[in-house]
């Protein structure tokens, strides 16, 4: 039976590799298996519009753009038959990353020919769905600050972080985590649904986007010194063992604080108010995902793909981070 799907394509996303993608969709797509209707979103919040418009209507909506599209669109679908898609070509991606889905564009529409679905967990953020990472602290500062920025993607973020990582200040909050109360003096707290913000970047490795619960991710307040250390133990999925990381998991987080809360929900900046609720949502989100021949291993298979041996050569992933230590120091 032929699948109806909506590709919702954000054409000023992340670095612009969604330009090419109308040409992917009638190369890679098996027009026996799926039936294809494609819109341009022209402003924020009108993937969220046709994404409701779609649902009953459609089989899959694809959010062709970054996390905020991302979002934007699972925020309709979160309940309903109706699955996500994604078509990664965003600045950070974080969800279509934990869930494999292929960088390459060729290879993302690729992986919707075989209409593989899976349920995932989505947590409610007061009035906001919020599907892969949300946060409070040093990390919605940076969201706020890198909203019109006109350079994207990792090196705007890192640009930005080391500009403004020098005068923040860790605030005290007052949470009650399924009941517990704590009071913490906090860089930043992430409340995860998945392992990590985008890039690769694994601010809760151990969260699992399926398990009901919702990683609590707590950094301390600690000396700037150490935020080379923080920064690796980012990258190669240690930052839970590090002693200024806390984790709890739970099902549902209320946080009050003096002032008004600025937030990131999946990395867009928004306002929360003196007081949040966050709370989990089982299973309530279809997702396609890639089959196996198709998952990148690597963050680096697609270079090495164009220049055999590259990470071999050159150790790039060694590289990268020396070039985090030195912004960071």
């Amino acid at each position: 039976m032929t699948k109806r799907i909506l590709f919702l394509i954000n054409p000023v996303s992340g670095i612009g590799k969604q330009k090419t993608i109308e040409k992917y969709i009638e190369s890679e797509l098996d027009s026996h298996k799926l039936s294809v209707d494609i819109s341009y979103t022209e402003f924020r919040g009108h993937a969220r519009e046709l994404a409701g418009k779609a649902v009953g209507k459609y089989d899959a909506v694809v959010a062709v753009g970054g996390d905020g599209t991302v979002n934007e669109v699972s925020s309709k679908l979160v309940g309903t038959d109706t699955a996500l898609a994604i078509v990664p070509t965003g600045s950070g991606n974080g969800l279509a990353r934990y869930m494999q889905i292929p960088m390459r564009l060729q290879k993302a529409v690729q992986s919707l020919n075989y209409f593989i679905e899976k349920k995932i967990d989505t947590m409610k953020v007061n009035q906001f769905c919020s599907v892969n990472v949300a946060g409070i602290g040093f990390d919605a500062h940076i969201s706020h600050n890198f909203e019109g920025r006109k350079l994207r993607g990792p090196l705007g973020y890192l640009q930005l972080i080391t500009s403004e990582f020098g005068g923040y200040q860790s605030e005290t909050y007052h949470l009650k985590i399924d009941g517990q109360e704590y009071t913490r003096k906090a860089f930043l707290i992430s409340f995860a649904n998945s392992s990590q913000y985008g890039n690769n970047i694994h601010i809760a490795p151990n969260a699992k986007i399926d398990d009901g619960l919702i990683d609590v991710s707590i950094i301390h307040d600690f000396p700037k010194i150490n935020a080379p250390a923080m920064v690796f133990s980012l990258l190669d999925k240690s930052i839970n063992k590090n002693d200024n990381d806390e984790v709890v998991r739970a099902q549902k987080i209320e946080i009050e604080h003096d002032s008004a809360l600025s937030a990131h929900i999946d990395g867009e900046p928004v306002s929360l108010g003196n007081k949040a609720t966050i709370e989990i949502k089982p299973l309530s989100l279809k997702v396609i995902v890639p089959p196996a021949h198709l998952i990148e291993n690597s963050i680096l298979d697609p270079i090495k793909e164009i220049i055999p041996n590259i990470t071999e050569n050159f150790n790039l992933e060694n590289i990268w981070k020396l070039k985090l230590m030195e912004g960071l120091g």
